[in-house]
């Protein structure tokens, strides 16, 4: 069996942090799991088809379109205030620091990055605020080729390449923590809609001992610095009927830009 937290491995700092405390809680639990290394550009789906998950970070979205679907075994509950003790999360639309841009509007007619068109927070959510945004259709000139990871994105909008992309709200904490030298280029012009977290999930039947473990991370005196260091307030046990709502928005979404162009020139992976 295997675990893996490349959803939140942002950077080296991150992915180190997240192999230090995924080894303890399988310690704790005392269970024969393996860290597994699925980096980019592996393709991250790939990651979730496998039937030898014990502990995989998996999008909400892929989640909620499963079928079957993984067994849930628990989810983060970000530490930052703005997460409000809940295990959820948003996406925060970045532009550069030094953009002329001041809101989601003053974008319209350049270019948008997302990571992959199954990422909730890296395109879905973006599609979905920008269903309620005024102005004529399409609205960007471009949608830039898949830009795979938030780190992928941000850097995107630093380097010029886009004007603006959905940023992961835990992941873009995590790059504050860690590259700040990165995340002091962008600045925030709006948020989306709160949902579920990405949960992790396990093939099968899911172990009871490693649930357990998870779930107590937090009063462990070993496991508190790491779980501190990756701003982690606890990890709780979500219920699965919570993550439907993503589907019925793939749904809505989905329909919703079949019949209005979001940009003059579409990569060919977010047709």
């Amino acid at each position: 069996m295997i675990a893996n937290a490349r959803m939140y491995s942002v950077c080296a700092q991150a992915a180190r942090l997240w192999r230090e405390l995924l080894s303890a809680v399988i310690e704790r639990a005392g269970v024969d799991v393996q860290l597994l290394e699925h980096a980019e550009p592996a393709p991250i789906h790939q990651l979730w088809q496998r039937t030898d998950m014990a502990a995989v970070f998996m999008c909400g979205l892929p989640y909620s379109r499963s079928a079957p679907r993984p067994v849930l075994l628990a989810a983060p509950v970000p530490a930052p205030a703005d997460f409000h003790g809940l295990p959820q999360y948003w996406s925060e639309l970045v532009v550069r620091s030094d953009s002329r841009c001041r809101t989601v509007e003053d974008t319209l007619g350049g270019r948008i990055a997302f990571t992959v068109p199954d990422s909730q927070s890296g395109c879905l959510a973006a599609l979905r605020f920008l269903m309620t945004t005024a102005g004529g259709f399409p609205l960007y000139r471009e949608v830039i080729a898949p830009r795979i990871t938030p780190l992928g994105a941000l850097t995107a909008v630093i380097e010029g390449e886009a004007d603006i992309a959905p940023i992961d709200s835990y992941a873009f904490c995590l790059l504050q923590q860690y590259r700040p030298d990165l995340t002091s280029q962008l600045r925030i012009v709006a948020h989306t809609a709160r949902t579920p977290i990405p949960p992790l999930v396990a093939s099968g039947a899911g172990s009871d001992a490693l649930r357990a473990a998870f779930l107590e991370a937090h009063t462990i005196d070993s496991i508190k610095p790491l779980m501190a260091a990756l701003l982690l307030d606890r990890f709780v046990h979500p219920d699965p009927a919570c993550y439907d709502a993503l589907q019925v928005n793939f749904d809505a979404v989905t329909a919703y830009w079949r019949d209005h162009r979001l940009a003059a020139t579409i990569h060919p992976a977010f047709r």
